[in-house]
């Protein structure tokens, strides 16, 4: 007996179908320089692309033979949303915001993983902290340095700097 194809779930893969048509079209305008003779900046976007429309067919076509969300509803009945965690996560992405410019990318990325921990229940903020600056600040030295990519220099990123004896960007 053959199901009947989920309308919801029809609608959700259409939607990531449509993505990934955007994502192409956005990917195919990137200006592009001469000078790339291998690897040029399309070629990420064109993966992401790519993938959106995998998934988005892939999603259409178990949608048609009758879909996938009753599985879940099936498995785990959903209970009220968790205010307290969504307050949480919108916080962190403001702080992130707020503090990125002033204070630059490794303080503002910290504040936002130790709000988001916060949100999925971590009660050790000292531990978060010890975490989140090492990682961020990890981060911004793997853009700065290994791609040449500044996005975004605060205080802690030019005291570290300076204590390399480099120069501050």
């Amino acid at each position: 007996m053959r199901q009947e194809p989920s309308r919801a779930d029809l609608g959700a893969g259409l939607f990531v179908v449509g993505l990934g048509v955007l994502a192409l079209w956005q990917a195919a305008v990137i200006p592009v320089s001469p000078l790339y003779a291998q690897v040029g900046p399309k070629a990420i976007p064109f993966l992401v692309a790519g993938g959106l429309l995998l998934l988005g067919v892939l999603l259409t076509l178990s949608a048609w033979r009758g879909g996938w969300s009753h599985r879940i509803e099936e498995v785990q009945e959903a209970g009220p949303p968790n205010l307290r965690a969504l307050g949480l996560m919108g916080a962190g992405l403001l702080a992130n915001l707020a503090l990125i410019g002033p204070l630059g990318f490794s303080v503002a990325a910290s504040a936002q993983f130790v709000l988001v921990a916060a949100a999925f229940g971590s009660r050790r903020l000292g531990r978060d902290i010890l975490i989140a600056l090492p990682l961020c600040l990890g981060t911004w030295f793997l853009f700065v340095q290994a791609l040449g990519v500044n996005i975004g220099a605060g205080v802690l990123e030019e005291a570290v700097l300076r204590l390399l004896g480099q120069d501050v960007p």
